[in-house]
């Protein structure tokens, strides 16, 4: 879509365009105007003019209620090369510039400075002389591979890109079918189940999947995916998919929609993007190693990628004719969110609250709750008992470091199984504060898997962390995540050094012995006493880590083709309190805190028993419907 001024003349708008078109002086040089997915974007050849009359683009918004951006037109905007001498002669020597990424689809250029604060934004305008848009980042210390695979399909993708989201953008601003308001949930997984999250939310005029998650633990493909084969629908009548965050059960499912027919957009937050393609790929590589056939193939991640919009946390979205979007902070993992829909004009309000943490972290900042407004709330429920209450932190740091010293000084190992997103990087913080302390016991701590990888993202989009992180990152420039106890196992063939040179600490991923470097170690230590396997996050029912966390005495694994009987003699603990979800205290204080009164509050991500524990405690307390679906049960919603 586009839609140019000489085009309009004094006709009466009917449009988007034509409002924007007509309300537009032919002094601002408007020369068309794109739908960019959902966004609205007006291609200038005087920005100057724009800069000149600040009013202009609020009052666009305002009126219209979406998103509207200014683009410098191709025609004046600089080409690449002589835009990246210029802005380098700009710059400050001691800001230290190390990369420049050029998107041509949006006219946007990102700066990544290792002391960003030292560039005075007063002086480099939002459009230079270069007509580029400028976006100044922190350099991270520790670079990233996933964030280059990302620029490189970006940068290689440039004219599909643009075509897609002029086609996203048609199908969302599109003049809806019927005024009409009717919402309806329908459950496709992780109901009354912890795994392949995914949901269906309906109107009259869209469809919206929440999530595309796989169960870890489930061993065939009746349980192990979302059930979209039962509801019917063609994948082309989705208008949009919504992730809440990277884990593998909220998203391992998005590549195979992407194979079997989806083209549609899929919206998250940025570090979002980059975690599920290091996730999706991981997950992938795993499988082929194993020898084993997996559900989609790297063709499919990158169709996936090329199909995200990423949107910040806050701002509001359009994403279907009748629905906007909104993200907030879910305290779960870097980028995750909670997903406030807000269908028709005012008629319903919808947070799904995806896996949240209502309590502060070492690592991130407790999820929000401050909603405009909410009518139906969908909350996890994966520590609803009533007996699920976390410790107090500290108490929780400290009875961590007794069990790690109580083996170091027996002369064994630790073994800490952990997922490479989120719960690594809490657990490496609280290693070195304690370490550093003299309060556990000083000792190698080797660190394999994608956890360097994922703690390199973590350093890429420092905004997402707590205010002091952000603040030792980008303000002093430190590296938190760096310390002389760490030392990584870059390379498989490099693990005897970790299992040779007596007590040491292991962390390697994944977090439920579900593949990966963890598996090995457990077939190392398992058999010696003076060992132990110490969990530090959920166990998913029918993964290896819950039937070790339960009491197994062997486990069956796969070496080299051949099944492998390992015995389980050493220690096997839980550290209570590390948890990325909401204790059962957390959960009742969210409900508490939302204003106004919900109309209704609908359960899932937890198991059975724990789901019926929380819908009878929240029920009584708050006295408002509960529901608790099963997968493939629908509810409505208005």
């Amino acid at each position: 879509m586009s839609q140019r001024r000489e085009n309009h003349g004094g006709a009466r708008p009917q449009s988007i365009v034509g409002v924007i078109l007509h309300n537009i002086p032919p002094e601002a040089a408007v020369v068309r105007v794109e739908y960019e997915g959902p966004r609205i974007a007006l291609y200038s050849k005087n920005p100057a003019y724009f800069e000149a009359n600040g009013h202009i683009i609020p009052d666009i918004v305002n009126s219209l209620k979406k998103r509207v951006v200014l683009r410098v037109d191709e025609s004046v905007r600089k080409p690449e090369e002589e835009a990246r001498e210029t802005l380098a002669s700009m710059l400050p020597r001691d800001a230290g510039l190390e990369n420049m990424f050029f998107d041509e689809v949006t006219g946007e250029v990102t700066l990544d400075c290792r002391v960003p604060k030292l560039i005075d934004h007063q002086s480099l305008k939002e459009f230079d002389s270069t007509g580029w848009k400028l976006r100044v980042k922190k350099a991270p210390s520790m670079g990233s591979t996933t964030v280059q695979q990302i620029m490189h399909m970006l940068k290689s993708t440039t004219s599909e890109r643009t075509a897609f989201l002029r086609e996203s953008g048609e199908r969302i601003f599109r003049e809806r079918l019927l005024e009409k308001n009717e919402v309806r949930l329908t459950a496709l997984g992780g109901y009354k189940e912890v795994g392949r999250s995914c949901m269906l939310v309906e109107t009259n005029d869209s469809k919206v999947l929440l999530d595309a998650g796989m169960h870890p633990g489930a061993r065939g493909p009746p349980d192990s995916y979302p059930r979209l084969d039962w509801l019917q629908v063609d994948l082309g009548d989705i208008d949009a998919i919504v992730l809440s965050h990277a884990h593998i059960d909220h998203s391992g499912f998005l590549p195979v929609l992407y194979k079997y027919g989806y083209s549609g957009p899929l919206y998250c937050t940025e570090p979002t993007l980059a975690l599920i393609t290091l996730l999706l790929t991981d997950a992938l590589k795993i499988s082929t190693i194993e020898g084993n056939r997996y559900a989609y193939e790297m063709k499919d991640i990158r169709a996936m990628m090329s199909h995200a919009i990423t949107i910040p946390q806050g701002t509001v979205t359009d994403i279907s004719p009748d629905i906007k979007l909104v993200f907030y902070n879910a305290g779960h993992i870097l980028g995750s969110s909670a997903v406030h829909l807000h269908v028709g004009e005012g008629a319903h309000n919808v947070v799904y609250t995806g896996d949240f943490k209502f309590g502060r972290s070492l690592l991130l900042e407790p999820a929000s709750f401050n909603f405009p407004r909410v009518e139906t709330l969908i909350m996890e429920s994966t520590y609803g008992n009533k007996t699920d209450v976390m410790p107090p932190r500290e108490e929780t740091d400290l009875a961590f470091a007794r069990s790690i010293n109580e083996t170091l000084q027996g002369g064994g190992k630790v073994l800490i199984p952990v997922p490479a997103v989120g719960r690594a990087q809490e657990i490496m913080l609280v290693l070195d504060h304690y370490m550093r302390r003299k309060v556990l016991a000083e000792t190698t701590i080797f660190i394999e898997g994608m956890i360097r990888e994922a703690t390199a993202i973590h350093l890429y989009y420092p905004e997402f962390l707590t205010k002091e992180l952000k603040d030792r990152i980008m303000g002093n420039g430190e590296n938190p995540f760096v310390t002389e106890y760490f030392t990584i196992v870059e390379h498989p063939s490099r693990r005897d050094e970790a299992l040779s040179s007596g007590p040491a600490i292991i962390m390697a991923t994944s977090g439920m012995l579900e593949g990966g470097p963890s598996v090995q170690y457990l077939q190392e230590i398992a058999t010696d006493q003076r060992n132990k396997i110490l969990f530090v996050s959920y166990q998913v029912q029918g993964t290896m880590g819950r039937r070790v966390l339960d009491g197994a005495k062997q486990v069956g694994l796969m070496d080299n083709g051949k099944m492998k009987i390992v015995d389980i003699n050493c220690k096997v603990e839980k550290a209570e309190g590390f948890s990325g979800h909401s204790d059962y205290n957390q959960l009742i204080r969210y409900v508490a805190k939302l204003r106004p009164r919900l109309q209704r509050v609908i359960l899932n991500h937890g198991e059975r028993r724990k789901v019926e524990s929380l819908a009878d405690s929240v029920s009584r307390m708050f006295r408002i419907p509960v529901y608790d679906p099963a997968v493939l049960d629908s509810v409505k919603l208005y």
